[in-house]
């Protein structure tokens, strides 16, 4: 019960309202609020500081995770996230993307861009993974690779580019979960897989609303229209081919409700890896490279339909 008339619904009886009815209605009118977010809305909570990250997934989802540091090559990257656990007592390899809770962990996390060192790292685990014949899975969460002087000098484009054939070839299943921002380059350096899921409230694109805005009107006020145009959220990518799920989100969004959050992806990795690990690694390995092929030939037909 609730001693506050004037916070029940119009018409109730202070006397005879059960708080668990006007719990389910506030659940329903959320709900209904969420269905009718505009694109630059999703943006915004893909971005929220309280949203479950990478670790928190792991913390939830895996038991016995042991992470690895290091490329082998130059040094560790905090951004990114890698090593080998239990799921569901079979083991698989998690990859993933961290941004940091507070400026001390954001920094060092450097807001979840890696450098190459990072994408070389996750790549390794993926090596691994296949040498034991071990699922991998990977955890997207960035606003995209890091476009610095040291990052540029490292080799940040061939990484990433590396990354892209060798995870198109390898002979593992792979399941690839965004959980918040997926953004160009950077997000799919670990983004290649068999299957792709996106949380309700997540966004995947080649470009962020702010920067396409910055390129297109010279300047970062018009991100909400470039955010409509960009067609980065999973109802779109869904509808288009380029994801297999759309996985959603209860309340105002996971960042209000980690646990149910992680038992939603949990749900859908085990069907997802269950699928995938029937098939034959040469059908899978095929399936995988068309999967990504037919994303371009269905941007190729669009622009020539466009210019006719």
């Amino acid at each position: 019960m609730t001693d506050d008339p004037s916070r029940l619904p119009p018409g109730s009886d202070p006397d005879t309202v059960d708080l668990e009815d006007v719990k389910k209605q506030v659940h329903e009118l959320r709900k209904r609020m969420g269905s009718r977010l505009t694109p630059w809305e999703r943006v915004r909570l893909s971005r929220h500081e309280l949203r479950p990250y990478t670790l928190d997934y792991v913390e939830r989802l895996f038991t016995h995770f042991s992470e690895i540091h290091g490329d082998r090559r130059f040094g560790d990257d905090p951004a990114i996230v890698a090593g080998m656990a239990l799921f569901h007592g079979e083991p698989v390899a998690v990859v993933g993307q961290q941004k940091g809770r507070n400026m001390k962990e954001r920094l060092l996390r450097n807001y979840g861009m890696a450098q190459p060192e990072g994408y070389r790292k996750a790549l390794r685990i993926m090596k691994f993974a296949e040498k034991f014949q071990r699922p991998v899975i990977t955890l997207i969460d960035t606003p995209g690779a890091y476009p610095g002087i040291g990052a540029e000098e490292r080799g940040q484009a061939e990484a990433i580019a590396y990354n892209l054939r060798e995870m198109a070839r390898l002979r593992v299943p792979i399941v690839c979960v965004v959980l918040g921002e997926g953004g160009s380059g950077g997000a799919l350096g670990i983004g290649v897989g068999d299957r792709i899921l996106m949380l309700e409230n997540s966004v995947y694109s080649v470009i962020s609303p702010e920067s396409c805005s910055a390129i297109l009107w010279k300047d970062q006020e018009h991100a909400e229209e470039a955010a409509r145009a960009l067609k980065l959220t999973p109802d779109y990518l869904y509808e288009f081919g380029l994801i297999d799920e759309v996985l959603p989100e209860t309340g105002d969004g996971a960042h209000t409700d980690h646990a149910t959050a992680a038992k939603t992806v949990d749900e859908a990795l085990q069907r997802h890896l269950a699928e995938v690990s029937r098939l034959d690694p040469e059908e899978r390995s095929r399936l995988r490279y068309e999967k990504f092929r037919r994303m371009g030939a269905v941007a190729e037909a669009a622009a020539k339909e466009s210019l006719a």
